[in-house]
């Protein structure tokens, strides 16, 4: 076959959306295979090269549940790869909080508790789990989307051309409610002034246009603009160049209601400008 085998491991902590994620892969296309042992996967891709079938996208799900994985996942990542195929490690989690009150309303045991204890499990699973989240292609932090917000998300992400070029996903968030655990880069705009201090702007959001003509109307939110657009104008080719597809840039204010929102959508009309795909996620805006 002269086309290469695409594989996405589907990969992270239990809770987290990797059935959602399969499911929306195969909807887009990918032959689909859960809870595949690591020790398999040299074989799979040799089944593959033998196979008369046109199948040139594959999903696996992984995930801690098997048990030899933990040990060989660097090995196994490494033959496929040397076999020529193009494999990318999507990691998907969500904080603690959101963890436990997922399991809480399915009622299911986490695979990693003992006695029954969900926060340890999510702990211990965590940390096993950690290697493998650094070297993660894409992290993709379910803790805010529904399950219908994460399918959006994923079919934005991977229905897009699969050539080289980088995507660049646009997060606004507000510090109280933590950093975007998937973020590449964060900038904070704290230091512009606040619209929710201005009463009749409060109840609005960065997406209304009282509230983005108040922030954008100021030297110091211009100015801070161009700062961040030169600066990924420099760095966007040389991480494409590097063999980065997907790069999140955050974007904090104190709430994720106005400021963060406001740039975000500032930002994203510049990058379109410059040729570069863009998505855009407002983590906080409805808190």
């Amino acid at each position: 076959m002269s086309e290469p085998l695409h594989a996405v491991v589907v990969t992270g902590l239990s809770g987290s959306g990797k059935s959602t994620a399969l499911r929306v892969l195969e909807d887009l296309g990918f032959y689909c295979v859960d809870n595949l042992p690591v020790v398999l996967l040299a074989r799979f891709v040799e089944l593959w090269e033998s196979s008369r079938e046109e199948v040139h996208r594959v999903a696996l799900g992984i995930d801690a549940r098997e048990r030899l994985f933990l040990g060989g996942f660097h090995a196994a990542f490494e033959e496929v790869r040397r076999a020529g195929v193009r494999l990318e490690v999507m990691y998907l989690e969500a904080s603690d909080e959101v963890l436990v009150r997922r399991f809480s309303e399915t009622r299911r045991p986490h695979p990693a508790a003992v006695g029954g204890n969900v926060e340890e499990g999510i702990r211990r699973e965590r940390e096993a789990l950690r290697e493998l989240r650094e070297v993660a292609d894409r992290i993709v932090d379910t803790s805010a989307l529904t399950v219908h917000e994460l399918r959006a998300a994923l079919r934005d992400m991977l229905a897009r051309d699969e050539a080289s070029a980088l995507t660049v996903s646009l997060v606004s968030f507000g510090y109280k409610y933590g950093l975007p655990t998937d973020a590449d880069l964060a900038f904070d705009c704290r230091f512009l002034p606040n619209p929710f201090f201005v009463e009749e702007l409060r109840p609005k959001t960065g997406l209304d246009a009282a509230v983005a003509d108040y922030v954008m109307d100021r030297d110091d939110t211009r100015t801070f603009l161009e700062h961040v657009q030169n600066l990924l104008a420099f760095t966007l080719p040389r991480y494409q160049r590097e063999g980065k597809s997907y790069l999140t840039i955050a974007i904090g204010c104190t709430g994720g209601r106005h400021r963060s929102v406001t740039l975000v959508e500032a930002l994203r009309s510049r990058l379109e400008a410059m040729g570069v795909r863009v998505l855009v996620r407002h983590r906080d805006v409805e808190r």
